[in-house]
């Protein structure tokens, strides 16, 4: 008889062991998950002033181009070449043909220092609109157009065509969108400011981070028409 009741006795402080350290595991599991809730939602909003977590999925080179490889890179005549914005620091900018991804948004290049001419858009001397677009940011430095919002009426942006011309535009509006209120604004910012007259609009992320959502909540378009 004895025997039996130490055999469930053995068991009975078996079962709470194991209780208990299930319960242990459930209360730290909540208390990460709450701390973490806790933790994007008070970092919800926040501006940071360098990108640590990049917006698009791809490998971003953060390293600017050789001044060989800015001379040697070569388009078509027609098409923009080099981008200068003089009040920024921006010299001679590579402008890289992009396209749009699956989800029809515009794709950015992934040096971090070129800037990306959206190939459905206007050419220069054409009398169109440009759209061309620059990160703000990587992982460790700043983008192409981290100060693009400091831009003001009256400033000068220059696009170099393949052929060698030079086109200058002033800035006519700099404004930031909110990024659900972004998507509606690019049938305004793909066309001119001023009807009749050529333009070019630039656009990068700005404004607050979300750590919920990955991305800044504000796009930056600036946008000038072509200086007669």
């Amino acid at each position: 008889m004895s025997l039996k009741i130490d055999f469930n006795w053995k068991r009975i402080l078996k079962y709470i062991f194991w209780l208990v350290v299930a319960v242990l595991f459930i209360v730290y599991v909540v208390r990460v998950l709450v701390f973490e809730r806790n933790y994007y939602n008070e970092k919800e909003g926040s501006e940071r002033a360098i990108v640590t977590v990049v917006e698009e999925e791809e490998e971003l080179i953060e390293v600017k181009p050789t001044e060989t490889e800015v001379v040697e890179y070569i388009v078509a005549p027609e098409r923009p070449r080099y981008l200068t914005v003089e009040k920024l620091g921006i010299v001679n900018a590579r402008i890289i043909p992009m396209g749009v991804n699956m989800n029809g948004e515009l794709m950015t290049p992934n040096n971090i220092f070129d800037v990306g001419w959206y190939e459905g858009s206007g050419l220069p001397g054409m009398g169109g609109t440009m759209i061309i677009d620059g990160h703000n940011g990587g992982p460790h430095v700043h983008g192409v157009f981290k100060d693009l919002p400091i831009l003001a009426d009256g400033d000068l942006i220059v696009v170099e065509r393949g052929d060698g011309v030079v086109f200058k535009y002033r800035v006519v509006e700099n404004k930031s969108i909110l990024l659900s209120e972004s998507d509606a604004y690019m049938t305004t910012a793909a066309h001119s400011p001023e009807s009749g007259k050529e333009s070019v609009t630039l656009i990068t992320c700005t404004g607050e981070w979300s750590d919920q959502r990955q991305t800044y909540l504000s796009r930056q378009f600036t946008r000038a028409i072509l200086v007669e």
